[in-house]
């Protein structure tokens, strides 16, 4: 079934996410990747124009952009040239702090978005995540990205320690010409270590998925589906894209599904040695994720929203696939939270009625 869903969807993923480096110059609590030191056996700049080409020749559309940090990477300015040369939209992750006026410079030129992360809308609680400086730092980047017409997100992981945050966020974005964008806090990476203390409570997901109905403009990705509202349904997935729009490169040319899916039992080819059109054709991991069925969920009222949530939460906390987003609001909490989201819904419903 994973051949066919090639041959009856798309012969390549819209996008992909790229992780050009491990390298870092901050080290964030909540790191996906645990990202710090450049490592051995990350592409070469040669390698990596490579995997450009391949990926430029298969149509994709767009790479996502991350790391480490990619500004660390010395050759990673030329490389988004590149890309952009051959077509390619390139959607920049960084943490801001080595953005100067020459960077924001070449950035102009290029097919770019950029995502500057911050994790607080002050220093006090940014940097409590995120490093000390590195709050200012970000503000900076912000400043000198605003001057040029790039298009700019904030990006926020949702913790405990942000989610109290969310509307000063919103205009900080708002302030510096930016939209707010919220991700998923995921338990992989050094996120793993810190997923106890900093993942939000079922009473603060259910408050955040009204919070996010009352702010339509805040995009999140693919990252809420399983909270999302049925006024939010168009703005984008209400299902896991992993091997069906999209898949994950790391900083050593590893395809895997997703970025938080960099597990060995994920890898499911290496660029540029293998083919990516090869990878995306016939890897039988791209196959299983594609025939990937979550059957306790299928009977729910709101399957049709979100197919059963994130797999990569799923099996980060259960170390299994085909079960439940453990974020789920209708499978997984306690009566407080599921009062307060039917709430959340049926006073959506009832003003978009």
């Amino acid at each position: 079934m994973g051949n066919q869903y090639v041959e009856m969807g798309l012969s390549a993923p819209v996008n992909a996410t790229w992780e050009v480096t491990f390298k870092c110059n901050l080290s964030c609590i909540h790191c996906l990747s645990d990202s710090g030191r450049k490592r051995p056996g990350e592409l070469t700049t040669a390698e990596c124009r490579q995997v450009i080409d391949q990926l430029a020749g298969q149509k994709v559309f767009q790479f996502n952009i991350g790391g480490g940090e990619p500004f660390a990477r010395p050759d990673f300015p030329d490389l988004m040239e590149y890309a952009h040369e051959k077509g390619m939209v390139t959607c920049i992750s960084t943490n801001g702090t080595l953005i100067d006026r020459d960077i924001a410079r070449r950035l102009d030129k290029g097919l770019v978005y950029i995502q500057v992360s911050l994790d607080g809308a002050a220093p006090e609680s940014n940097d409590a995540i995120r490093g000390q400086g590195s709050f200012k730092a970000a503000m900076k980047a912000l400043d000198h990205l605003h001057s040029r017409s790039i298009e700019v997100s904030i990006n926020t992981v949702l913790t405990r320690l942000s989610f109290p945050e969310l509307d000063k966020l919103h205009d900080l974005a708002a302030s510096v010409g930016a939209k707010l964008r919220v991700s998923r806090f995921r338990p992989s990476g050094r996120g793993k270590a810190s997923w106890s203390d900093l993942n939000v409570s079922q009473d603060q997901m259910a408050d955040f998925s009204g919070w996010l109905s009352q702010h339509l403009g805040v995009s999140t990705g693919d990252s809420f589906f399983s909270v999302t509202t049925e006024e939010r349904r168009s703005l984008g997935l209400n299902m896991c894209g992993a091997c069906k729009l999209t898949c994950c490169v790391s900083p050593k040319g590893e395809v895997y599904p997703c970025a938080f899916l960099q597990d060995p039992d994920f890898l499911a080819g290496k660029l540029p040695r293998d083919r990516f059109g090869d990878i995306w054709r016939d890897s039988p991991v791209f196959a299983s994720f594609r025939e990937l069925e979550i059957k306790s969920c299928e009977s729910c009222h709101r399957f049709d929203l979100c197919h059963g949530g994130c797999p990569a939460i799923a099996f980060h906390t259960q170390r299994k696939l085909g079960v439940p987003d453990p974020g789920c609001l209708v499978n997984c909490v306690t009566v407080k939270s599921m009062e307060k989201f039917e709430k959340h819904v049926a006073k959506t419903a009832m003003a978009a009625g």
